[in-house]
């Protein structure tokens, strides 16, 4: 029973997230004291570097106990400039485990001012991962490409986003 309500809640909190994103309008975080800058200028396409605090990551154990196939991580982290000093957006999202001690398979939208970016693929727990831009609103409607994630420290608290945002 506890298992069951552990995955509710994990599915309900995505689904909230979904629904946030829904009723913004033009992309921008209308959320109050989200520190959201807004004067950032983002072309339909183009490369793009920002730097997220996974400070919310949360890991549902849903197999046998610890890290096994099947466990839920869900996040809604702070985004800032390639400088790491100016907040410019959120990314909300989750991701399932499907190699223990190596990878999950992921998917979030990068939520900015003038609109959002959507990825897919594997995040790697030891290297570099790349994941596919499978979409985007506003300024980034119809948009395609690559994003390249970089741990910035061993931890796994900080992480270097780089769009490649093609069409």
């Amino acid at each position: 029973m506890r298992t069951t309500s552990i995955i509710l809640s994990a599915v309900l909190a995505v689904a909230g997230a979904g629904a946030i994103a829904l009723n913004d309008q033009a992309g921008a975080d209308t959320r109050a004291g989200s520190g959201t800058a807004r004067s950032a200028s983002y072309q339909p396409t183009g490369r793009y570097d920002f730097v997220e605090h996974a400070i919310t990551d949360t890991v549902v154990d849903l197999g046998p106990h610890g890290d096994s196939r099947g466990d839920l991580l869900a996040f809604s982290n702070p985004v800032f400039d390639a400088t790491n000093s100016t907040r410019v957006g959120t990314d909300e999202g989750s991701c399932v485990r499907t190699a223990p001690g190596r990878s999950w398979e992921c998917e979030w939208t990068l939520r900015l001012p003038k609109g959002h970016l959507v990825v897919q693929g594997p995040f790697f727990d030891t290297r570099d991962s790349m994941l596919a831009i499978t979409g985007g609103t506003g300024v980034w409607a119809q948009a395609r490409g690559q994003m390249v994630l970089h741990a910035r420290n061993a931890a796994g608290t900080s992480f270097d986003f780089r769009y490649r945002v093609t069409r």
